[in-house]
């Protein structure tokens, strides 16, 4: 017989063995993080030793970031979706007053010239990794709210619109274009699978791509990104360096790769190659063979997220299936950008790879997303298996 345990929170249920864990997503997501935790490993280790003196000081935290992460996706795991659904705002809010916070000094930490950290103990908290995870909740709520709404009349699409850019302007103070890009990208998405008017989607869109260029041409650097992507070998030492030294990553792993670290880029070319360019290193040490199976395991944790989106749809979740689609959505976007920034299809940006980069933002966010889904498919029972 099963159990379940209510907390004082409405529609916070502590796990129940008749909820079915999806073996497949578990057993995905698992190979993902074991890959990083090598990938990032043996692309830290010379950078490790040469700025802590300890060629583990990177793994360690990965591991550390590791354990925090499960605690975290398993206490997310606990809440039910009701709990979800109606709490959408309060993470909203809760992600709006992080993104205030990290621009105030002395509270927000800057690096590299962006300040999007806040120093909690031993751990740094990236807000907008937390914030991509809280517009997603609030938008599949919206959406499930006001399903009709959204479909038939122009407010009902404006008003996730507003505070859609209020959380891309903060992230622009910081700032950070590429999780803007990402987050925008998956709520247009949402909003689309919803049934939105076509005519308020495309005009919507046309309006953020111009604003998008806009942000572009504003700010000399990102024009220089964009000029260096078009030709990295025209000023490899200078504007293009970082594509190029990825590309050299890339061209030396031909097959089967020079095997597990003994990647030469990870030697100082490529700068702090375990975090946004951690795939370079990657398919540098395992080659081609290597840069596809991580390939082919992201997209089926994706598809295997898709899939699981209809069958929820299918049994009369609405918010269900527009928080999976949305989820699905994030990590398509994130795995395309990075990817395609490190093979060149796309100008630079410090974007992280889902379970492969180091940053322990990225994997609480990433773990705690699959956590959801697996809530959320196991409340419907679509492993097939019957409950006890």
């Amino acid at each position: 017989m099963s159990m379940a345990l209510s907390s004082s929170a409405p529609g916070l249920m502590l796990w129940s063995p008749g909820l079915n864990l999806d073996r497949w997503l578990l057993v995905n997501t698992a190979l993902l993080v074991l890959i990083g935790l090598v990938a990032m490993s043996s692309a830290s280790v010379d950078y490790a030793e040469e700025m802590f003196g300890n060629s583990l000081f990177h793994t360690q935290r990965y591991v550390l970031h590791l354990l925090v992460a499960l605690a975290v996706a398993a206490v997310a795991y606990r809440a039910s979706s009701k709990f979800w659904r109606e709490s959408g705002w309060v993470w909203l809010f809760a992600a709006l007053v992080l993104l205030l916070l990290v621009l105030v000094p002395g509270i927000g930490r800057e690096v590299n010239g962006s300040q999007r950290w806040i120093s909690i103990g031993p751990l740094n908290l990236q807000c907008s990794e937390f914030a991509k995870l809280c517009v997603v909740i609030y938008i599949a709520g919206y959406l499930t709210r006001r399903e009709r709404e959204v479909r038939e009349q122009w407010q009902g699409f404006i008003k996730p619109m507003a505070v859609l850019f209020c959380i891309t302007l903060l992230l622009m103070l910081e700032p950070d274009f590429g999780a803007t890009v990402v987050i925008v990208a998956t709520s247009f998405g949402m909003l689309f699978l919803a049934g939105v008017r076509l005519r308020h989607f495309l005009l919507v869109v046309a309006g953020s791509l111009l604003a998008l260029v806009a942000l572009v041409v504003s700010e000399p650097y990102r024009m220089k990104r964009l000029t260096a992507f078009t030709d990295p070998w025209a000023n490899q030492f200078d504007s293009g360096y970082q594509l190029t030294q990825s590309l050299i990553a890339f061209g030396r792993g031909e097959w089967l790769g020079v095997g597990l670290g003994n990647s030469v880029q990870k030697l100082f070319y490529l700068p702090e190659a375990h975090t946004d360019f951690v795939f370079s290193i990657w398919a540098e040490e395992t080659g081609l063979i290597g840069a596809l199976l991580v390939l082919f395991l992201y997209a089926a944790l994706i598809g295997r997220m898709l899939m699981l989106a209809r069958q929820v749809g299918d049994k009369g979740d609405a918010f269900g299936q527009h928080l999976v689609c949305g989820i699905a959505l994030l990590f398509a976007g994130q795995v395309f950008i990075n990817i395609g920034v490190s093979t060149g299809l796309l100008p630079t940006k410090g974007l992280t790879l889902p379970f492969l980069s180091y940053g322990g933002s990225s994997l609480m966010a990433s773990l705690t997303l699959v956590a959801l889904v697996l809530r959320i498919s196991g409340e419907h029972d679509t492993t097939g298996k019957a409950k006890p």
